[in-house]
């Protein structure tokens, strides 16, 4: 996965009783620490002078400038005081993440005079943004060099990807989910009133007739074919791993021709009976490419694996789980584990593409997960109401099982196994081998749903945001 780069819109604010040209100093230094960390972002150096946002006339422009660069998230250093009712105005209407932070201040001159007190201009356009309405992201009032701004600024970066990718999601539904799975039904009207998530459902006659074009023209096919012999182990037939590739190459077209960023497929029964493979395979070297693939048509399970993915900029693929049974040794342990789609950069030996624990027919993955942290997660709701449960795992030895697999310890699994069972959570869920909590957590806020922390450490979050 190559990653992706974030713009932000770069809007420096003073306000007109504190030192100007300190102000404008502050702007060049501020866009220099972004220029050494790599930072894509748009300037208002050409609508005024000074390249400070202060007057009111001045929002119309910036404005138009943003929108027209297509900025994903917004900059307010204050380099003095700043106006806090123009940030306000400019955040608003541009209705894209905020991020509000002011240099430290130096000390008074020896004569008693402050040139900027930017902290005291941060109170109070937290507190305009508050009247508002506008969520914004606080990074706390620091150096230039101190290694808070850094992190604050990098992880912002991560938190605008997180609510560019679930404001402009479109799921290619392939097929209904299997009737037995009453749990992963979901509200496609409420998804899209509230967040603006689109399906665009096909039925399965339209996948495997992809499949067949893909056959007769071979060329795409046999790539993938070649490529799977030599990142894993095969040990199905050869016409079995052309359908195998065959139908990853139909779903990556599907995708494409409906516009969609994820894709939920009904992987059992019917496909059997028209294919003779089962898709697991197909799906791991989606999700490899970035592209996630879930099963049993989870259309909550591809948004949260959407989700995790953004939270690491699109740099590591996430894997998708089911939770099934408890460590036999490790009283917080538990088993993730699913018939053979995690991406293959996932493993931690050689995957083969073989048969799944409950089916007969071929074309699942087959590898254990590598171990270290990882960021366990589910979207999800009912009854109206959406939230993200998240927090944190690892990965410890336990026993070998069929398919893709990983045993992983939590803080406290009986306080984590009552959230899933009372809901609004199931069986499913996401994980990705980063640790992609604060980002997350912080993202909620943008998104318009609610944060679950299963490790029961909001104050640990917090306090990891605010730079401690």
């Amino acid at each position: 996965m190559k990653g992706t780069t974030i713009k932000l819109g770069y809007a420096p604010t003073r306000r007109s009783i504190f030192s100007a040209p300190d102000a404008i100093k502050y702007r060049g230094l501020t866009r220099d620490r972004l220029l050494e960390l790599g930072v894509s972002f748009v300037d208002i150096d050409d609508i005024n002078p000074e390249g400070l946002l202060y007057d009111d006339k001045d929002v119309g422009p910036i404005l138009e400038k943003f929108r027209r660069e297509k900025v994903d998230g917004l900059f307010v250093p204050h380099c003095n005081f700043g106006t806090e009712y123009v940030v306000a105005r400019l955040a608003r209407e541009l209705g894209v993440p905020v991020l509000l932070w002011g240099p430290r201040d130096e000390r008074p001159d020896e004569n008693g005079i402050r040139l900027r007190d930017s902290q005291c201009g941060l109170f109070a356009t937290g507190k305009v943004l508050r009247r508002f309405q506008v969520p914004f992201t606080y990074m706390t009032n620091c150096r230039l060099t101190d290694p808070e701004f850094e992190r604050g600024v990098k992880d912002f970066l991560a938190v605008c990807n997180v609510v560019k990718v679930f404001r402009h999601t479109r799921i290619l539904q392939i097929a209904p989910r299997p009737f037995d799975f009453w749990s992963t039904m979901c509200n496609e009207g409420e998804l899209l009133e509230k967040f603006n998530i689109q399906l665009s459902p096909i039925p399965l006659p339209e996948l495997t007739e992809e499949v067949k074009k893909a056959k007769e023209e071979a060329t795409e096919v046999k790539a993938v074919m070649d490529y799977c012999k030599e990142t894993m182990n095969i040990a199905i037939k050869e016409n079995e791993l052309e359908n195998v590739a065959a139908l990853k190459v139909a779903m990556k077209r599907l995708a494409a021709k409906y516009g969609c960023n994820a894709v939920a497929i009904q992987c059992w029964n019917a496909l059997q009976g028209e294919l003779g493979i089962m898709p697991c395979a197909a799906n791991s070297l989606m999700n490899e490419e970035g592209i996630p693939v879930v099963c049993e048509t989870d259309i909550h399970g591809a948004i949260t694996a959407l989700l995790a993915e953004a939270a690491d900029l699109n740099r590591t693929p996430s894997f998708f789980a089911d939770w099934t049974v408890r460590h036999p040794d490790n009283e917080n342990g538990e088993l993730l584990q699913h018939c053979g789609p995690w991406p293959l950069s996932c493993a931690k030996e050689k995957p083969t593409i073989g048969y799944p624990l409950a089916f007969d027919h071929p074309g699942a993955v087959e590898a254990e997960a590598k171990h270290g942290p990882v960021t366990l997660c589910r979207f999800d709701g009912d009854n109206g109401e959406y939230s993200l449960l998240l927090g944190r795992a690892e990965g410890i030895d336990g026993p070998y099982t069929k398919g893709t697999y990983l045993w992983v310890e939590v803080e406290n699994w009986k306080r984590l196994e009552a959230k899933l069972v009372e809901g609004p959570y199931i069986h499913h869920c996401v994980g990705i081998h980063k640790d992609v909590v604060p980002v997350l957590y912080e993202a909620c806020k943008y998104l318009g749903i609610q944060p679950d922390l299963y490790d029961d450490n909001e104050e640990q979050v917090k306090a990891y945001l605010r730079g401690e």
